[in-house]
């Protein structure tokens, strides 16, 4: 066994012996008090932050603690936090004066700080000053520790200040709970080697480290026999996957590799920086089936003056060069994106171009902000700092545009007939559901909660800009079929039926005819001659039921409605399995129930 994994299994093995011991000191709790201890995870950031607080959630519910949505309820509270904007540090801050005061009255209770604050000095000076109530401080690179750090809090009731510079060795292993059971994140590396001169992540998350590719297939193999259907490959840069390890291997590669896993049946990955996407990654992209038509590409600014000083190594014609070649690729991929406004130095000319930029792409959805200055960057001291009024005028135009292509793109999904993986219930509408397609758009409609964690084609009815309404194919193509020329044939004749009792009391002497003689077959006491006599006389009320005016005219409506409805079916499932178009599925375009025809 190599010295990596000597260190790796005893290190997993100490944090193991603090979830037990910490679970028996709850468990003695719980049987005192009738009660359980709870735990409240409050974070910001990334999804890198989000995925963190999944493996934290994971571990404190092995330690016997219960999650709790409300932060007055908690035994431990956990703030999992963000540096990259000004705002969700003060947002912290703001929320850790308030626990000063909570904890005066509430003294049992034990706070807990990690993710990419704690990594600055300035922080943990300010925290040491004037935030006592504080009890456990960890950064972005041990918080596979927090059993034990907390087991010696308990202890020795002394705050713990756990602070790596560096970046130790990958701890794999460590689950996670998902709030989204069906829907899992994967890191497949860790840290930022780019730099942007605006971005504080290099300096708190570390150098970029690639986890080895058999523990990410194992861990989605893994995954996959749990029930989880999309996976989302996390890195700060997924694009430089794989330079780190002794036997590299391109993202491109490792992508194929899992779309190669039975049970996974959605695959999204982010980020991607522009400067590192190759052709060898839009082809595995354009190949593999399971990868989502959904890319999320951040320009950060239109003008390649400002992209220079972002230290961004790539110019605005190359980036447009780079969507268009993705587009020919894969014609139907939607492209998100972030863009910054008011960085040092940014003319008015140069707005011009990130507006530009966004009318030529059409983004799907963009994520933008004003530049929010960072200590420790080099753009926090370049000159020409953008007037805070300025910026916000250019930042209110911006929304302007991104919201238009974002209507347009939107508009042009009503009709479409998306495969949508249901999500959850409607937070607003209990009746509806909620869901995404594989390109990511959000969609709401009515259903049952059977279908949470199906994926099923809905039409899109409604474009509301930022998210879409939705109906249920079956119960759309329901009322096309009943709709239809043979639908409504099929409806007289049942109305016309209803209406002539001779011919019910026909079709009731044959029920009764063949219930009687069923159950004289299970006597075992029926005769041969019995036999051919019951087949000769069902056979005559058969012949006459079908030659009956009514009765006759409605077995014909319904054996032509229930032919048309099964070559319907046909054909769509036709188009779904082979992605063909209606024509050359045998389709005429009668109705309006499959997207190709509109």
């Amino acid at each position: 066994m190599s010295e990596r994994n000597i260190i790796h299994d005893e290190e997993l093995k100490m944090q193991k012996e603090a979830i037990n011991k910490i679970r028996a000191i709850n468990e003695e709790y719980t049987a005192k008090t009738g009660k359980k201890k709870k735990y409240f995870i409050f974070t910001t950031g990334c999804q890198m932050n989000a995925h963190d607080s999944e493996k934290l959630s994971y571990m404190l519910t092995e330690m016997g603690y219960e999650h709790t949505e409300t932060e007055n309820e908690a035994d431990f509270i956990l703030y999992n936090t963000c540096c990259i904007r000004e705002n969700a540090e003060e947002k912290v801050y703001g929320r850790l004066g308030y626990l000063k005061y909570y904890k005066e009255k509430n003294r049992d209770i034990t706070i807990a700080l990690c993710g990419c604050m704690m990594q600055q000095d300035s922080v943990i000076k300010k925290i040491k000053k004037s935030f006592k109530n504080v009890d456990i401080v960890f950064g972005t690179f041990n918080i596979y520790k927090l059993p034990t750090l907390m087991l010696t809090h308990m202890d020795t009731g002394d705050t713990i200040f756990d602070i790596w510079q560096e970046h130790g060795e990958i701890m794999e292993d460590f689950r996670s709970i998902r709030k989204i059971p069906f829907k899992a994140s994967v890191n497949i590396m860790y840290g930022c080697n780019n730099f942007c001169s605006y971005c504080i992540v290099p300096y708190v998350r570390g150098r970029e480290r690639s986890r080895e590719p058999e523990d990410i297939l194992d861990e989605i193999r893994g995954l996959a026999k749990e029930g989880v259907k999309e996976i989302m490959l996390l890195g700060q840069n997924v694009n430089s996957y794989g330079k780190t390890l002794e036997k590299p291997l391109t993202f491109a590669e490792l992508l194929r590799k899992v779309n190669e896993i039975d049970g996974i049946e959605r695959i999204r990955f982010m980020t991607s920086h522009p400067k590192d996407l190759s052709d060898e990654l839009i082809e595995a992209m354009r190949d593999c089936k399971k990868v989502c038509n959904y890319l999320h590409l951040p320009v950060q600014s239109g003008s390649s003056a400002v992209l220079e000083r972002m230290n961004r190594r790539y110019t605005k014609e190359k980036y447009l060069e780079l969507v268009d070649k993705i587009k020919k690729a894969i014609p139907d991929i939607l492209i998100s994106t972030d863009i910054i406004v008011g960085f040092p130095g940014e003319t008015e000319e140069d707005f011009q171009e990130t507006l530009d930029v966004v009318d030529r792409v059409g983004y799907s959805t963009a994520f933008t902000f004003l530049y929010s200055k960072r200590t420790g960057t080099p753009a926090a001291v370049m000159d020409d700092q953008i007037d805070e009024e300025v910026a916000k005028e250019r930042f209110n135009r911006l929304l302007e545009h991104v919201n238009a292509g974002v209507e347009k793109i939107s508009e042009s999904l009503v009709g479409t007939v998306e495969e949508v993986l249901v999500e959850e219930v409607n937070r607003q509408d209990p009746k509806m559901l909620t869901g995404r397609t594989e390109r990511n758009s959000l969609v709401h409609f009515e259903g049952p909660e059977e279908l949470i964690g199906q994926v099923i084609p809905v039409k899109i009815i409604q474009n509301k800009i930022f998210y879409l309404i939705g109906e249920q194919l079956a119960r759309q193509l329901a009322e096309e079929l009943i709709n239809s020329e043979y639908g409504k044939a099929f409806s007289v004749a049942k109305k016309a039926y209803d209406e002539d009792k001779e011919a019910q009391q026909m079709v009731q002497d044959y029920i009764n005819m063949q219930n009687n003689f069923q159950d004289k077959l299970g006597t075992g006491n029926v005769t041969d001659e019995e036999k051919d006599k019951f087949y000769d006389d069902i056979n005559k009320l058969n012949n006459a039921i079908r030659n009956h005016g009514t009765s006759g005219a409605l077995y014909k409506a319904e054996s032509d409605f229930n032919e048309y409805t099964q070559s319907i079916m046909n054909i769509i499932m036709t188009c779904i399995q082979n992605a063909l178009t209606p024509e050359n599925a045998g389709c005429s375009g009668g109705c309006s129930t499959c997207s190709g025809c509109h």
